[in-house]
């Protein structure tokens, strides 16, 4: 549009230009001869300057109409040329406008079978809308009609579920009245203290008559098996090693006779030998009345059970425990239970009456005390008849030393005990032939 505008106005003022410049050259034409003229006048003595002038003079004219001419026809070649690029632009904006009203109409029919096509795929899709709908209803109504079959079936199933209840309770209640007439009978399992085994003893508190120093017994009628009621804040024993206490109801068990209570004695390391520190030695533990391998589950039934006999033999197993003495072997202060060197549980079945376990590190140099911890199989020490007994564990001190001087100490040791040996093999056949003799 601006470039139409550019052209039509050039077009226009190209012949107003020509017109100025033609009116131009002749004036100039008429300044020249006047000013010839005035030369002639004030010059007349030189006439042929004046009629050479008057021919450059109409030399310049007729140039001046030449180029007039020349710019007159170049005017019309510019305005035929601004008359021809319209024309092509007249044509080339009647095919671009025919080629927008073309592409108009592409576009309308384009837009026509879009909205056929849209219409069509709107219609196949409310169709499809319309088939779902019914497949959905088709399937709801086969849903509701499963389901109250379901109900139906659950019905009767619950019925059938109640009766057969019923009929269950029934069978429950007489195999419960069965189990507790059973266990009325078997006083293992009852619930029920029978009379046979309340011992009259136990409502007696000892003081009749009482004697200096001497406490009064806990009495009980009914065999103290209420009795961890009577510290409802500390839990059961239950079978539990609880660090922070408990009660336990479990009763005491079968005692052996005098003749048959425990006894022990280490055999290695003897009371009072020096042995090498940081090197591997056995302990051995020569046990009596303890039929040994008898343990059960300490995380689980500590405690939990009466102790056994058999054949008059308390069932068990034992355990060893060495401390280290921080005083020397003189020490006479206690030690403290919750810290040991080295503990062992020896619950394998003694070979040749003799148990043993293996230090397999050994242990650094000090002065140490070894016991025996000889208990029953749920892991309570032996209980034995009578109140005066000799001690039913035995305990040793020995010494650890580095270097070897030790060594030196531990063969001497070994030394003594060979020729202790020799003594009593000796001491055995001498007897023995006394009496054979």
């Amino acid at each position: 549009m601006k470039f139409s505008t550019s052209l039509s106005t050039l077009l226009i003022l190209l012949p107003l230009a020509s017109s100025v410049l033609g009116a131009t050259i002749p004036v100039r034409a008429s300044d020249l001869a006047r000013r010839q003229d005035n030369n002639n006048q004030d010059g007349n003595n030189n006439n042929d300057d004046a009629a050479a002038q008057e021919e450059l003079a109409a030399q310049e004219e007729q140039a001046a109409q030449d180029e007039q001419a020349a710019q007159d026809e170049q005017a019309a070649q510019d305005e035929q040329a601004a008359q021809d690029e319209q024309a092509a632009q007249d044509d080339q904006a009647a095919q671009d406008d025919q080629a927008a009203q073309d592409e108009q109409a592409a576009q309308d029919e384009q837009a026509a079978q879009d909205e056929q096509a849209a219409q069509d795929e709107q219609d196949a899709q409310d169709e499809q809308a319309a088939q779902d709908e019914q497949a959905a209803q088709d399937e709801q109504d086969a849903q509701d009609e499963q389901a109250a079959q379901d109900e139906q079936a659950a019905q009767d199933e619950q019925n059938a579920d109640e009766q057969n209840a019923d009929e269950q309770a029934a069978e429950e209640e007489q195999a419960a009245e069965e189990e507790q007439a059973a266990e009325d009978e078997d006083p293992q399992v009852s619930l029920t203290l029978d009379p046979a085994v309340i011992a009259p003893g136990f409502a007696q508190d000892g003081q009749d008559p009482p004697v200096d120093g001497q406490v009064a017994s806990l009495t009980s009628t009914n065999n103290f098996i209420n009795f961890c009621l009577t510290e409802p804040d500390l839990p059961l024993t239950d079978g539990q090693q609880i660090v922070t206490g408990s009660c336990n109801p479990a009763p005491i068990g079968l005692i052996p006779a005098v003749e048959n209570m425990t006894s022990g004695k280490f055999v290695n390391p003897p009371n009072g030998a020096t042995l090498p520190a940081e090197t591997p030695f056995t302990i051995e533990l020569a046990i009596e009345n303890l039929i040994t391998g008898n343990f059960v589950n300490a995380q689980e039934n500590y405690f939990a059970a009466p102790q056994q006999l058999q054949d008059g033999v308390i069932l068990g197993h034992s355990h060893v425990v060495v401390e280290l003495l921080d005083d020397g072997l003189g020490q006479t202060t206690p030690t403290d239970p919750q810290v040991f060197a080295f503990f062992k549980g020896l619950n394998a079945p003694a070979e040749g009456g003799i148990l043993t376990a293996d230090v397999e590190e050994g242990l650094p140099a000090g002065d140490y005390r070894l016991c025996s911890i000889n208990t029953s199989s749920n892991h309570q020490p032996v209980i034995v008849p009578v109140a005066q007994h000799g001690a039913l564990d035995d305990c040793v001190y020995f010494t650890l030393e580095d270097g070897a001087a030790a060594d030196d100490a531990a063969a001497d040791d070994a030394a003594a005990d060979e020729e202790a040996a020799a003594e009593e093999e000796q001491a055995a056949a001498d007897e023995e032939n006394n009496n054979n003799n």
